[in-house]
């Protein structure tokens, strides 16, 4: 990779960041790949749906990955707090992948912010699980989110094996483009994933920009960073019977402009620059008020949940409660149907480490009016399979949108250009590159060991 310039402070840094090939499923050093690996996600279960409290991309990314590793030959433990009594110890999820369920903390009620708190209940839940085995059963620990990567750096040590972590999304990164009247991140995290990128042997980036970011927020050894694009699952999110089909199952108006918000209703994501837009369209053309429908699918989350009746009463205050319609999250076969009814999703977010959905959307065939942030330029085409926008004005991203209002033939047009740019972004890739980074970490640990004890 060349010579960037770093975006934090105009200093040139020479990384070293790995970019994985995508022919480890072939088994390329396959003496040094994982034959079983214990992956943490203590705040999110793979099992809750996206969407709905602190389930999100993230989940899909666990599951997803854990699938395609199974497949791969790597047998997956995924450890994740328990949040409900009565729920099983473990879990099969598919072949190759169970869920463990540990008991860290009351099950309901807990915000994500008090399970720092909990971390030392959960990695005595790890460590238990672990006890019951023999000696040299996990190969690897792969931690997700800073939470799990404390954990992570504990079990890691304990067992002699390599640390992966993979961040999702980053304090300094988050504090550094703050949605209006939401709330930073706390010291404690920044230290703690400071903490974390020192002790761990691989960091996983979703993309250039966020190795990037780990380099120059945190110092990290960028010869420890590799670049794995997330994927989507293809088979799920596909093109299908079209739009008109999907419009009539979901009972919305075929000829309407649909632009779609789909995701956790929180500042971060920053719905409301959604709504303000669509009140400005309106205005600039008060027929579109007949003639548009804009879904909210999703749930109040994190910060937005302390005024979870924010986003409807802000519709009310912009006169265009008849324009919005909100509806609770859906699962994954529902979601595809919702981005396929719409003309456009739109994603206004102040930070995404890649934004999972920008690929689900495109994958059936829909078009992304998307912010300029994050992983978000990867995801979309800016002028091909959509459109980025820089910054949060309401009327930028209404002027992206009317361009769908001047060409209606431009929905099917980007659609078709999306639908073939998220081919690219299958899970099976991301599998067989997050492989190769397992097998380099479990070689330099090994190798590294044995200078210690040569």
């Amino acid at each position: 990779m060349n010579q960037y310039v770093s975006r934090l402070g105009g200093s040139i840094v020479a990384p070293r960041i790995r970019f994985p090939g995508q022919h480890l499923a072939h088994g390329r050093g396959g003496r040094h790949r994982p034959r079983r690996i214990a992956m943490l996600s203590v705040h999110t279960s793979p099992l809750h749906q996206p969407g709905t409290g602190d389930a999100g991309g993230m989940n899909v990314y666990i599951v997803e990955l854990a699938r395609r590793l199974a497949d791969l030959g790597i047998e997956v433990e995924v450890f994740t707090r328990a949040t409900a009594g009565g729920l099983p110890p473990t879990v099969q999820l598919a072949p190759g992948v169970l869920v463990r369920h540990v008991d860290a903390g009351p099950y309901e009620g807990l915000a994500k912010e008090e399970l720092p708190a909990q971390l030392c209940a959960f990695t005595h839940g790890v460590m238990q699980a672990w006890a019951g085995h023999r000696p040299g059963y996990y190969d690897l620990v792969h931690s997700h989110y800073w939470l799990s990567g404390h954990v992570g750096w504990l079990a890691a040590e304990r067992w002699g094996v390599p640390l992966v972590h993979a961040m999702h999304t980053m304090a300094k990164v988050k504090n550094a483009a703050l949605a209006e009247g939401d709330t930073p991140e706390p010291a404690a995290r920044v230290i703690g994933e400071t903490q974390i990128v020192r002790a761990a042997d691989r960091l996983i980036a979703n993309t250039a920009g966020e190795a990037e970011e780990l380099v120059g927020f945190y110092d990290a050894d960028p010869a420890k960073v590799a670049v794995v694009h997330p994927g989507v699952n293809l088979e799920r999110f596909r093109v299908a019977d079209g739009r008109a089909a999907a419009r009539h199952r979901l009972g919305l108006p075929q000829d309407a402009l649909i632009p779609l918000f789909a995701g956790r209703i929180q500042p971060l994501k920053a719905p409301d620059v959604l709504l303000r837009a669509a009140a400005e369209l309106i205005d600039r053309d008060p027929s579109l008020r007949r003639r548009m429908v804009v879904p909210v699918v999703g749930g109040p989350s994190g910060s937005g949940l302390a005024k979870p009746e924010g986003l409807q009463k802000l519709a009310a205050r912009l006169g265009i409660a008849d324009v919005v319609r909100f509806h609770p999250p859906v699962n994954q076969d529902g979601l595809a149907d919702w981005f396929r009814a719409a003309s456009v999703l739109v994603m206004p977010s102040y930070s995404e480490s890649f934004g999972l959905v920008a690929i689900e959307a495109q994958a059936t065939g829909t078009p992304v009016v998307a912010a300029a942030v994050g992983g978000l330029p990867v995801a979309v085409r800016d002028g091909e399979t959509g459109f980025l926008v820089e910054g949060h004005d309401p009327a930028d991203y209404a002027t992206a949108l009317h361009r769908f209002v001047a060409d209606p033939a431009l929905v099917d047009r980007m659609g078709a250009a999306a639908a073939s740019h998220a081919k690219a972004f299958g899970w099976d890739a991301a599998a067989a590159a997050t492989a190769e980074v397992y097998t380099d970490a479990v070689r330099e640990h090994r190798r590294h060991v044995r200078s210690h004890h040569g």
